[in-house]
């Protein structure tokens, strides 16, 4: 894991905080480009978007075709709802990270890199 310069963490903890929260990801991105931590936890962030985005649209395909089958659609429907507490709990994690300085990846979604 990478050790972040005490400074780079003092000056860019609000934006490592913004990294995570849907597409103010960006913020990071173009405002702290010469900044590791920010540029660490603005990678982690767009996954987390990028995945909420592409879970989105399963969701909706799938709700779509589940919506013909009586109960057991309606269940399905709503037990793929529930899935999305995931993201929310990434994202609190996200910021806890954040907050705290360090350089945790996220689960499962953490080891894809996007930005270097």
């Amino acid at each position: 894991m990478n050790n972040f310069d005490a400074n780079d963490v003092a000056q860019n903890k609000v934006m490592g905080i913004l990294a995570y929260l849907g597409f103010l990801c960006l913020v990071p991105i173009f405002a702290a480009k010469n900044s590791p931590y920010a540029r660490f936890h603005a990678n982690q962030g767009l996954v987390l978007f990028i995945a909420e985005i592409a879970y989105g649209i399963v969701y909706g395909i799938l709700a779509v075709v589940f919506a013909f089958i009586p109960v057991i659609g309606l269940i399905v429907i709503a037990l793929l709802g529930l899935a999305s507490i995931v993201f929310v709990v990434f994202l609190v994690i996200g910021i806890m990270n954040a907050c705290s300085g360090e350089p945790k990846k996220l689960p499962i979604i953490g080891g894809i890199t996007i930005l270097k």
